[in-house]
């Protein structure tokens, strides 16, 4: 079996696979340390949404003794339907029977509860999107039926991309989720451990090798080490004993095992005994916990985890960990974990695998001492301690290799359209690599965001070349030529660089990515962007006031937003923006502004997609460690556990939830192009303010005059086809541009046209080096006079229209 096995517990994405454990093999590789990687999200969907099982909940369904509402009546009474066509459908999203789309999309193939009361709203807008894209959204909803069936009848924590996620959300106590691991597997549980135990045993079996594994009743088991018992059983709730029956050492919580001794013991009955098999290498598991919504299942996995394999040292890392549990300290959460690691992941495992291998395990004894690790929570005499002795640097993004996602069941994922707008597909539909372009936040300001953390303060970008020569090393592995680029923001001259260094390869791609709505991203740049396979961006406008993203320290106004996203939009990008309410100081007033500025940049059309959300405090944000100077009271409670979310008061007072539904409401018609002439208060089932923007703020603010050649230093590029010249006499030449979709013909003076040919010519010229628009300046005006006058004219409009840039 590999050295180290790598976890993605249930549930975070559907249609390609969360990237962390791909990244950490990648590196690994790199290292020649031996490694598996399990994505038990997609596994256990997959064997949820399948006949068999849907046989157990509808029949689990019928024990619970408790009246359902309509809507499940009739999805239990259509089971027959559903069992019939769940199986073809997961098929469908996954690519392997596309016909099916027509029989889908007729509408009467799938049976429909209470998700298709949605669809008279929204039939027009697959006349654009077409019959495999309707097929695509009418298979989601009908397994948006059966989660909802699922999650009423059978348990109440399921979710496709969470599961028991209110567990997860600012848990400062260990208690809730600890009792809830010491009770009964809920179905998800057994299901996720089946699918686990499966998978293990799969690993065993083809590497040759065998693991020792437990069997019997017992929960009991004796790792190399001591670690504290697990909870166990249907009677180990809120009110039974917290470890086992073995000697505890009150003072510091561990358990102190039985040791072997030289003579045969007779085992009690019930006794869980190691089966007798070879001696086996240790194992170190590491599940990746990016989100609240995975965190449960990570502790049960762990759990089975320990039990059954009590060789396996098992750790957690990823999103969560980082941001949650910098301040852990309960010693039942190493119950589970023995160890728990912060930030970038590649040394601290690194150095885990060093201290967890045979050899070390095997050493002569010596002295003890603490082991050398990296920014690694662990128990030592019972206590929980941050163990960050190593003096080794960490590993720079040029060093940590290419993502590898070998193991992964990449023609397994499915697709999914939960709603009728193309942007706000892209999370859910097709299977993108995941990159990143560079580590951390170049701007790593905003004050509602983590900048004293490791992820968004410690930015490292990525030579575009190196980007490039990652991205056809996982087109090769996987087979797919979309990426998804998940930066906290991408710096704009990367992704300039990153453009230019696709373009020179001639490769076609499709990426996207998050970005901030800066002055950098001209028109130009956007055209560029897109011609390299850019199709759409993400960004945070945030509270569309200029006041707040001041206060937020933004470093954008409205106004540049609405050029910005114009310039993405014109070139053919789709843009998706992060919208907040409930900012520290904010008022009504300015939540109704900010919504009449969401409506304007929908009805220009210069955004698509939107999702409101309502500010959350963070212990580590700028927000979170002065509360004071933004006007808040935090609400704080004792740490044994997570500590990110705080509850807090505003000194407004103003209950800024009660905004959340009407925003939303409002959101997802202007993204299905609907009710932009509905007055604002029409949203709200509450009095509120009249606006006080101009209805015409954001037409005005996209009247601006072209500054292009203000920027000397800028970088000039032609993108357009070989220019055809005629000469039709009197000193003139005609030169015919072409682009990718038209052509047209413009006409100079024969000097002018013999300059500006000679030009495309070295500009367009991708083994040359790049031209800057000083240099072009200085060669234009060493033959002619007045640059200015000569690159405003109507020709030369129409010659950059056809591709001659300014980056």
């Amino acid at each position: 079996m590999s050295d180290i096995l790598l976890i993605t517990p249930p549930f975070t994405q559907l249609n390609t696979p969360y990237p962390a454990t791909a990244y950490l093999k990648g590196f690994l590789n790199t290292k020649n340390i031996a490694t598996e990687q399990i994505d038990l999200g997609i596994e256990v969907i997959l064997e949820l949404f399948s006949q068999k099982r849907m046989t157990e909940i509808f029949a689990r369904s019928q024990v619970q003794g408790k009246e359902l509402s309509s809507n499940a009546k009739r999805i239990f009474a259509l089971r027959e339907e559903y069992l019939a066509t769940v199986e073809p459908v997961i098929a469908f999203l996954q690519g392997k029977q596309p016909t099916l789309a027509r029989q889908i999309a007729s509408e009467n193939f799938l049976p429909q509860a209470s998700r298709f009361d949605q669809l008279s709203e929204l039939d027009y807008a697959f006349g654009a999107m077409g019959h495999q894209d309707k097929a695509k959204h009418l298979a989601t909803l009908y397994l948006e039926d059966l989660s909802d069936f699922i999650v009423e009848c059978v348990d109440p924590d399921f979710g496709f991309s969470r599961y028991a996620e209110r567990i997860g959300r600012s848990a400062n106590s260990f208690d809730e989720l600890y009792d809830k691991l010491s009770g009964p597997m809920t179905y998800v549980d057994e299901v996720t451990v089946e699918v686990l135990e499966s998978r293990m045993a799969l690993l065993v079996e083809s590497s040759g090798e065998r693991i020792r594994r437990t069997t019997g009743q017992s929960h009991i088991a004796y790792p190399e080490t001591p670690s504290p018992a697990l909870p166990t059983g249907e009677g180990a709730g809120e009110n039974a004993p917290r470890f086992s029956s073995q000697k505890i050492d009150i003072a510091s919580n561990v358990r102190q095992p039985k040791r072997p001794t030289d003579q045969k013991t007779k085992p009690a009955s019930n006794a869980r005994q190691p089966t007798e098999l070879p001696d086996y290498q240790t194992t170190l598991a590491c599940l990746s916990v990016p989100f609240p919504g995975n965190l449960y299942s990570a502790f049960r996995c762990a759990k089975w985890l320990k039990e059954t394999y009590p060789g396996i040292k098992t750790a957690m890392g990823g999103g969560f960990a980082n941001t949650e549990l910098r301040s852990v300290n309960d010693a039942r959460v190493f119950q589970f974990f023995d160890y728990i690691t912060l930030d970038d992941g590649e040394l601290p495992l690194e150095l885990l695998h060093e201290h967890c291998s045979p050899k070390t395990s095997a050493a002569p004894a010596v002295p003890r001492l603490k082991p050398l690790l990296k920014r690694t929570f662990h128990l030592e005499d019972g206590e929980v301690i941050y163990n960050d002795f190593s003096l080794r640097r960490d590993y720079r993004m040029h060093e940590t290799g290419t993502p590898d996602y070998t193991g992964l069941p990449l023609d397994r994922y499915i697709s999914v359209i939960e709603i009728a707008n193309p942007m706000h597909s892209l999370w859910s539909d097709g299977r993108w690599n995941k990159l990143t372009m560079a580590h951390g936040c170049y701007w790593g300001k905003c004050t509602f965001c983590d900048v004293s953390l490791d992820y968004i303060g410690n930015y490292q970008p990525v030579q575009a070349t190196l980007l490039v020569d990652r991205m056809e090393e996982l087109i090769s592995q996987t087979g797919e030529n979309g990426f998804h680029f998940v930066d906290e923001a991408a710096p704009p001259a990367l992704m300039r660089d990153l453009a230019l260094e696709i373009i020179r390869r001639k490769l076609r791609l499709t990426w996207w990515t998050n970005i901030r709505f800066e002055k950098s991203f001209t028109p130009d740049l956007c055209r560029l962007l897109q011609a390299s396979g850019c199709i759409a961006v993400s960004g945070g406008l945030e509270v569309a006031s200029d006041r707040l993203l001041e206060l937020i320290k933004k470093g954008v106004t409205v106004e540049q937003v609405a050029r910005v996203t114009a310039a993405f939009t014109d070139a053919g990008i789709m843009v998706h923006s992060y919208l907040m309410y409930g900012y520290p100081t904010q008022t009504v007033q300015e939540t109704v502004d900010s919504l009449e500025m969401v409506r304007q940049l929908f009805e220009a059309g210069t955004i698509q997609s939107g999702f409101w959300h309502q500010f959350a405090l963070t212990a580590h944000s700028p927000v979170g460690l002065e509360p004071e100077a933004y006007g808040i009271i935090p609400h704080h409670q004792p740490i044994g556990f997570a500590n990110n979310d705080v509850q807090f008061t505003d000194s407004t007072g103003i209950d800024h939830s009660r905004f959340s539904f009407g925003l939303k409401k409002s959101l997802f018609n202007y993204m299905h192009g609907m009710c932009f002439d509905y007055p604002l208060s029409e949203w709200f089932d509450f009095a509120v303010p009249k606006t006080t923007i101009s209805p015409d703020y954001i037409a005005a603010a996209l009247e601006y005059e072209d500054d292009s050649l203000s920027r000397k230093s800028a970088r000039i590029i032609w993108l357009g086809g070989e220019p055809e010249v005629t000469d039709p006499g009197a000193d003139q030449l005609e030169i015919r541009l072409f682009d990718r979709r038209d052509t047209d013909v413009v006409t100079f003076d024969e000097g002018r046209g013999a300059w500006l040919l000679s030009m495309l010519k070295r500009i367009g010229d991708r083994d040359q080096s790049l031209m800057t628009l000083a240099e072009l300046r200085i060669n234009y005006e060493a033959a002619f006079s007045d640059f200015e006058d000569f690159w405003y004219t109507e020709e030369m409009t129409l010659v950059r229209g056809y591709g001659l840039l300014v980056v």
